[in-house]
């Protein structure tokens, strides 16, 4: 298992973190590394992410949970969980706001031959967590 994970505490609440969240069209204007997101964040839906980690390349994944204003969940890989990558976004709501964490692991079988592809999120995470701090605060 491989595992990057970003947390902060936003001060807005759960609802309003949510709607920034879910407004995968406009994360390009506060995520610097999403080129574009295409589709609609709906449960059982998939929706492609582009990232400039990757450019021009498409990361299809499904919405496997969607809990408004607490839990998004997308979910991508290879057939018979050869390789998966789980990316999940968690909302909690505390007395400063709101707990925001976003965190991705990868498993399967394949993961010893794709790991090594897979770079370093742990920047582009921090990133991720501060623009939407920013995004939802201002």
């Amino acid at each position: 298992m491989k595992q990057f994970e970003a947390q902060t505490t936003i001060a807005a609440t759960p609802e309003k973190v949510w709607s920034v969240l879910i407004d995968t069209e406009n994360w390009p204007q506060w995520d610097p590394t999403c080129e574009r997101i295409e589709g609609n964040v709906v449960l059982g839906e998939k929706v492609k992410a582009f990232s400039k980690l990757s450019p021009g390349r498409a990361f299809p994944v499904k919405v496997v949970e969607l809990v408004p204003n607490e839990q998004m969940t997308w979910q991508g890989g290879m057939p018979l969980g050869l390789f998966k990558g789980v990316r999940s976004f968690t909302l909690k709501e505390d007395g400063d706001g709101t707990a925001f964490t976003v965190r991705e692991t990868f498993s399967g079988p394949m993961l010893a031959v794709i790991g090594g592809t897979i770079p370093d999120l742990t920047e582009p995470f921090a990133q991720f967590v501060a623009g939407l701090k920013n995004r939802s605060e201002g």
